[in-house]
């Protein structure tokens, strides 16, 4: 059972910015949650991740480009993505888990996943 959903994909052009948005049940709102990517053919990627504290860590892949924040009152975490470049193409995923969140956004780290919202980035 799907418990979080994600959106706000799409397409753009080199250079460009996307917001994704990821819906969360209540119960969440103490949960560790995070983002991820998997482009074909690689191993899906942790790119950020924001603690029930408001810690946040950063793949160094997305640091200083991406930033991931959240309204609890909204229920919804995002991800402000800036600069996006070719290579930033992927299906990208939210997911959460109820424990802290791990220095590393590790897949294995995550218990509840979402389908995925698509971004492609042409040069």
């Amino acid at each position: 059972q799907m418990q979080v959903m994600e959106s706000g994909g799409g397409s753009v052009q080199s250079g460009g910015s996307l917001r994704l948005s990821c819906v969360f049940p209540d119960s969440y709102s103490s949960y560790c949650m995070a983002w991820f990517r998997q482009a074909p053919g690689q191993e899906r990627e942790g790119l950020a991740s924001r603690d029930q504290d408001g810690t946040r860590n950063y793949a160094d892949s997305v640091k200083g480009r991406f930033t991931i924040s959240q309204d609890k009152a909204e229920h919804t975490l995002y991800l402000q993505m800036n600069n996006l470049q070719p290579e930033d193409t992927a299906m990208y995923y939210c997911a959460a888990t109820p424990y802290i969140c791990l220095d590393q956004v590790e897949v294995t780290a995550f218990n509840y996943w979402g389908q995925g919202t698509q971004v492609t980035v042409s040069s």
